[in-house]
């Protein structure tokens, strides 16, 4: 099996822009290429944002922010996505990009979706969140198992799992039951779940914030560990154009600022199959100088990782969850793939 180098592109969007996000992406899908990464992740979302707004302002204060969410949520078949295929072909590499989906059956619905872009920029795998997590179902509609796929790749055999996915054990046991040899996991840049009283109250809520370094990071090394795969954990950047967007408008603008300021920023780093990090790089784009680094977190950047795919083998030798380690006559797990749309109509008994 041959190595895979792998860049995980731990960068925040140009927050509600989707035009303005997938030139950066396109920008940041050539520099990875230049370093001769093979496989490209972004973040969950990225283009064009991710929905924090619904987590700590209430519905009522947030229409403006989801009709921008919507004009800013892409088709799959659109423009932004057309040009993110031509630069996966254009540089030989395979992308996997976390969107905004718009519906192509109604004016407002979006989708929590990743995309997996081969090397001829063709679309390996479109999947949809099966369930938005806690406060972003006011933002996201139900996905389906269409997208629960592994695609194989001259990377390697990829799937990929949405966040709070990575929980749902029977999502993961039906990538693993695919020869699935790398996993992305994709994750926001925080996923705040409690906001101060008052400032002297802010460490304490910190304290109790949900830990999203350590929740990803035990997920993640679970499913590594269970699939005798790797892991590519990429993770989203909050920035301070973010920030006053997110505070502009708010009742309580301090509370909000607060929030955001001291919640735990999420990590992207490699895991290898026992569920141990990988040493990774980063690389100075002025000096070319290349910089050891385990994770990325307060930083934007490019993490890069050299993943051995023989090391996938040893492993299975102990627990086999798929295979040898498995009581298939017991257990039987059923997946429907079936893409849910919402109408299916028959004109002169031709269903189109």
């Amino acid at each position: 099996m041959a190595i895979t180098r792998v860049a995980a592109c731990h960068v925040s969007p140009h927050f509600l822009s989707a035009t303005q996000t997938t030139a950066k992406a396109i920008s940041l899908i050539h520099q990875a290429a230049r370093q001769k990464a093979q496989l490209i992740v972004f973040p969950e979302s990225y283009i064009s944002a991710f929905p924090l707004w619904s987590a700590l302002r209430p519905p009522t204060s947030n229409h403006t922010l989801f009709e921008r969410m919507v004009a800013q949520s892409i088709a799959v078949d659109g423009e932004e996505i057309a040009a993110i295929r031509a630069a996966a072909r254009a540089t030989h590499t395979v992308v996997s990009m976390g969107i905004s989906e718009r519906s192509p059956a109604s004016t407002a619905s979006l989708y929590n979706t990743n995309l997996l872009i081969d090397p001829t920029g063709k679309i390996a795998i479109h999947h949809r969140k099966l369930v938005p997590t806690f406060f972003e179902k006011l933002t996201w509609s139900p996905g389906d198992g269409y997208g629960l796929r592994v695609a194989d790749t001259p990377a390697g055999r990829i799937g990929a799992l949405i966040c709070g996915e990575n929980t749902n054990p029977l999502a993961r046991y039906a990538l693993m039951a695919q020869r699935q040899e790398i996993h992305i996991s994709s994750w926001p840049c925080i996923w705040p779940t409690r906001v101060s009283d008052d400032a002297g109250g802010a460490a304490a809520t910190a304290s109790r914030n949900y830990d999203n370094v350590l929740a990803n990071r035990l997920r993640a090394a679970a499913h590594c560990f269970e699939a005798k795969c790797f892991g590519v954990m990429c993770s989203g950047v909050l920035d301070e154009t973010a920030i006053e967007t997110l505070v502009d408008g708010a009742t309580e603008p301090g509370r909000i600022r607060r929030a955001l300021e001291t919640s735990p920023r999420g990590v992207s780093m490699f895991l290898d199959p026992t569920g141990a990090a990988v040493q990774g790089w980063t690389v100075d784009e002025v000096t070319g100088e290349a910089q050891r680094r385990e994770f990325l977190q307060a930083d934007e950047g490019i993490l890069y990782a050299d993943l051995d795919l023989s090391r996938v083998v040893e492993g299975k030798q102990y627990h086999d969850v798929v295979g040898g380690y498995q009581r298939l006559d017991v257990f039987d797990l059923r997946v429907n793939r079936t893409r849910r749309d919402p109408v299916r109509f028959s004109d002169g008994g031709e269903e189109v």
